[in-house]
């Protein structure tokens, strides 16, 4: 399949809803810095700039898929406690999301809790009683689930062990869907499998098929053998091994193994890639695709979520762009970013203490100069963002001959050198407005700005910012490549030769 069919299929996902069933986890993110050990053990002491909740298990899972561009029934239990209530004003402000949670009073709200300093978990502490549910909160669980079902396009069990998706509980709910022709995509947890079986098809990652099955999954072979039981015995249509590093591996009940390596990224941070993988999956299934291209796209989407810290939901512009980019051969999806999604991506950045640098620029001909700025502006801080000059801006700049090059392939182009981080296109004909949504702790210039009004310099000094003057290297600039180009296709030697060629085709 081509990658415009890829495209294809996301541009036509439309905004199906999908029902997820499963435990939900409140996650709580204490973010911070270490500056010393204490005195009292070798323990690091992180001093807390700020907390921050979000949407776990099956709720993250939920999240993804509104993230996608789809709508979630959201069924589970939270306790009746203070975590509770805070997980239901998430879930209230999260749109596109009904959240039908049944109040269990004889357990907690599962609760999460990530110390972190430098983009580093420190440590993790979990709240949490295990076990199932009481009778009476499963059988209400249970009935709000059957529920859900009406009207979606496929059911996520997303079972994190922690008791409410049982084996009567999942069958029921299973052969429900079966009825209704809804697609059951399951993410799996334990030993046993036995009470998934009848689903559309299972998630599990290496290490899990290999518990569930007995089966060593080290090699290629193995998977394979691995998710052949896994069919035989749950009477699947395919189980969706997802193997980390090496991608994802689709075995259906009938037919070959088809293995989709995965999207070369630096990991970053692995929390919640497998909530993210089964919500792109589902999605593309209740759209209508087949297996094989759903774990296709899921791969892309896994494989970004890797690339950022904690748990955060993958929008369908990344994915698209993540998409073509792999065609191409390199990736910039993960830099090239409208304003929303840029002065987003810049929040963790700025809350746990990195310095963010601006330019902004046409960046038409990339050359040696370019590239030299580029590195300056690397040396003044942590992160650079290039706010990069649309078409009609540069044409309104420079002329009605520029730009040589098109936005989106200068923005690709710059989103390729290790230098930048993010790359933003503007309309204005100034970044004034730009900057004052990203809030830059550094603004740097050419040295042929200073002594002039530099847009958007005032308001990074006045947050307590700083306006910083790049060294230009002397005689390199887009105008003098074109010009030069120009000079040498007029020179007599050139045009001779052309006469020459001329002559020859016409004695042909």
């Amino acid at each position: 399949m081509s990658t415009e069919d890829l495209i294809e299929i996301i541009d036509a996902l439309g905004k199906p809803k999908l029902a997820v069933v499963g435990d939900l986890i409140l996650d709580h993110y204490v973010f911070g810095a270490v500056s010393r050990i204490s005195p009292e053990a070798p323990i690091p002491v992180l001093h807390v700039s700020r907390e921050e909740d979000r949407l776990g298990g099956a709720a993250n899972v939920a999240a993804n898929i509104l993230s996608l561009g789809g709508k979630a029934a959201l069924v589970g239990a939270i306790g009746r406690d203070e975590p509770g209530t805070r997980f239901r004003k998430l879930a209230a402000r999260s749109r596109g999301l009904t959240l039908d949670a049944s109040q269990s009073g004889s357990r907690p709200t599962v609760l999460k809790t990530r110390m972190v300093s430098q983009n580093q978990q420190m440590l993790r502490v979990d709240r949490e009683e295990p076990g199932a549910l009481a009778e009476s909160e499963l059988k209400d669980v249970s009935a709000k689930a059957l529920k859900a079902l009406a009207g979606v396009g496929a059911l996520v069990i997303s079972d994190y062990g922690k008791g409410v998706i049982t084996p009567d509980s999942a069958q029921a709910l299973i052969s429900r869907a079966r009825q209704s022709g809804v697609p059951v995509i399951v993410d799996p947890k334990g030993r046993d499998y036995s009470r998934y079986k009848g689903a559309t098809a299972v998630t599990p990652n290496r290490a899990e098929a290999e518990a569930a099955t007995g089966i060593d999954c080290a090699t290629m072979e193995g998977v394979e053998a691995a998710g052949r039981k896994l069919c035989r015995e749950l009477k699947l249509k395919a189980a969706v091994i997802t193997l980390s590093a090496q991608g994802v591996a689709v075995i259906p009940a009938r037919g070959k193994l088809v293995h989709f390596p995965a999207q070369a990224r630096s990991v970053y941070d692995v929390t919640g890639a497998g909530d993210t993988f089964i919500a792109a999956f589902a999605m593309c299934v209740a759209g209508g695709a087949e297996l094989n291209t759903a774990a296709r796209i899921a791969n892309y989407c896994a494989a970004l979520k890797v690339a950022r810290f904690g748990a955060v939901a993958i929008t369908r512009e990344e994915l698209r762009r993540s998409v073509i980019s792999a065609h191409e051969g390199f990736d910039h999806a993960g830099k090239v970013m409208t304003h929303a999604e840029l002065a987003e991506a810049l929040e963790p950045h700025r809350k746990h203490g990195e310095r963010i640098v601006f330019t902004n620029g046409c960046f038409d001909l990339l050359h040696q100069g370019h590239v030299t700025y580029l590195n300056f502006c690397r040396g003044q801080g942590d992160v650079v963002v290039v706010g990069l000059n649309s078409d009609a801006s540069v044409r309104r700049l420079k002329g009605p001959t520029r730009p040589v090059n098109e936005a989106e392939a200068r923005a690709r182009v710059l989103a390729a050198l290790n230098d930048v981080d993010y790359v933003t296109v503007f309309e204005e004909d100034t970044p004034d407005s730009l900057i004052r949504k990203l809030r830059p702790d550094v603004l740097v210039k050419g040295e042929d700005w200073s002594g002039k009004k530099v847009a958007g310099a005032s308001f990074v000094e006045s947050t307590g910012g700083r306006v910083v003057f790049a060294p230009l290297v002397q005689g390199k600039s887009t105008s003098n490549m074109i010009a030069k180009a120009k000079s040498e296709n007029r020179s007599p030697e050139r045009q001779r030769r052309a006469g020459k060629r001329k002559k020859a085709r016409s004695a042909k």
